[in-house]
């Protein structure tokens, strides 16, 4: 990912033609298997299949843009993180992306799911995922969506703000419930990454800090409480991180403030939610970690600051969410203009614009990411051009593939595909510009179907009550 203005990633690079790390591919037909769901290849025709499907038939069966799901990939992955981390509680980040379907997926392959608003829950609940597994988290929970976790039974509720405990408490007086609850703690560390999605520093909205004093104290108030079941501290660093350095210090913060806790109220915590942000490959730049090297480290860091606090090993969550669903995705666009744009050094551009944009993927715009794309309904022998792929919305900065090589015959009417896509694109739609939003297809096996049908205009208008 890279940092910077969003004026700057617009021009940046001009000069040069492309960001550093892009470089002239050998065979720009071939497919880089690290960003594309398991199993991705090109067919006989050059088309590139997904899933069993030709994208093409998605293309010509659902339109263009689609979003396309790989089932058995999501379900691979969400198995994954189950199997590396044994006797840990996994909660799939349903922010990331979620459906009814997606919601079973989950369930089926014995995940838990994180929710943040009252939507959520619902889609989670009606998609087969028990209350019981459900966590609730937010920094600005509703006195309606509290009670209602507190009536569906729901698992656990993420506690953000002292006012929330006193909501909470009340939403218990009201409804004869108690409440199991984590409190969310700011930790100090500076994660990299865009500084929009680093979450445990200290000047922003979530949770509680250490530094400051208030999470112990938060932590005491909810041990005091007749109607609260303290069970822990949570932390979340930030997302898309490559390394484990941050969560190391998380974790000795995290668990040195259990202790803390002990030697004020005489108890043990039992449980330790370490979070999610856990990073994926959108371009050949991109490193991650699978999940059997984050568990491998998590697992060393915990035993370690456990025995230099001398406590007890507290059960252990995790909230992965875009590293199951983000290289399962594929973003499917169809080219409808092309402009050849010169550059400062006699260098060019060429800007290719398809049918979607940033009303189905803000994350250019919002946070400069990089996405990878190729042509796929066919191969090229053309040599390869510097070319950005743009949306058609009424904006500069409306970018959905910063830089990429697109052969040189690039015309009206192909098919373009971005792998990674299937984390926080289609979740973070927008209408602007009254653009519909394009349906969520999943597929196995070859077969198709329709998670999110696509959007009408008609949809559009009838939310119009105006005269």
């Amino acid at each position: 990912m890279t940092h910077m203005h969003i004026a700057g990633s617009i021009h940046a690079d001009a000069a040069q033609g492309g960001p550093t790390w892009l470089e002239l591919p050998d065979d720009l037909n071939a497919l880089d298997l690290r960003l594309w769901p398991q199993g991705t290849y090109r067919d006989d025709d050059g088309v590139v299949v997904v899933g069993g499907a030709r994208l093409t038939d998605v293309a010509e069966e659902h339109g263009t843009p689609t979003y396309l799901i790989d089932e058995a990939d999501f379900r691979a992955r969400a198995a994954a993180f189950r199997d590396a981390f044994p006797g840990w509680s996994v909660y799939y980040a349903g922010k990331a992306l979620l459906t009814r379907r997606v919601a079973r997926w989950a369930a089926e392959e014995g995940l838990n799911l994180d929710v943040t608003t009252m939507g959520e829950m619902r889609i989670a609940l009606a998609g087969g995922m028990p209350a019981a597994r459900l966590g609730l988290h937010g920094n600005n929970k509703s006195e309606e969506e509290i009670a209602f976790a507190l009536e569906q039974g729901v698992g656990r509720i993420i506690v953000d703000s002292f006012d929330e405990i006193n909501r909470i408490e009340a939403a218990c007086v009201a409804g004869g419930h108690r409440a199991s609850v984590l409190v969310r703690v700011t930790t100090g560390v500076e994660a990299h990454t865009h500084e929009y999605i680093a979450t445990a520093h200290e000047d922003q909205k979530f949770g509680l800090s250490i530094m400051g004093g208030q999470a112990l104290t938060a932590l005491v108030r909810c041990h005091a409480s007749q109607y609260l079941d303290l069970r822990g501290i949570h932390s979340h660093i930030g997302s898309q991180i490559f390394e484990t350095f941050g969560f190391e210090v998380a974790i000795r913060r995290t668990l040195k403030l259990a202790s803390q806790f002990r030697t004020a109220t005489g108890v043990e915590l039992p449980e330790l939610d370490l979070g999610g942000g856990f990073g994926i490959s959108y371009t050949s730049a991109d490193s991650p970690l699978g999940a059997a090297d984050l568990a491998a480290a998590f697992e060393e860091m915990i035993d370690h600051e456990c025995r230099g606090f001398g406590l007890s090993r507290p059960h252990l969550s995790i909230e992965p969410g875009r590293a199951i669903c983000g290289p399962a995705g594929v973003a499917l666009y169809r080219v409808g203009t092309i402009k050849l744009v010169e550059l400062e050094g006699g260098k060019s551009r060429l800007y290719v614009s398809v049918d979607g944009g940033m009303s189905d993927n803000i994350r250019p715009a919002l946070y400069a990411a990089e996405y990878s794309g190729t042509i796929a309904n066919r191969t090229s022998a053309q040599p390869p051009v510097l070319s950005r792929v743009v949306g058609k919305h009424c904006e500069g900065g409306d970018i959905l593939i910063r830089d990429v090589f697109l052969p040189a015959d690039i015309a009206i009417g192909d098919l373009i595909a971005v792998p990674g896509s299937g984390a926080y694109a289609r979740s973070m739609a927008s209408n602007y510009n009254q653009v519909p939003k394009p349906p969520v297809v999943s597929v196995l096996g070859g077969v198709t179907s329709t998670m999110l049908r696509r959007e009408t205009l008609e949809d559009l208008m009838r939310l119009d009550v105006g005269e």
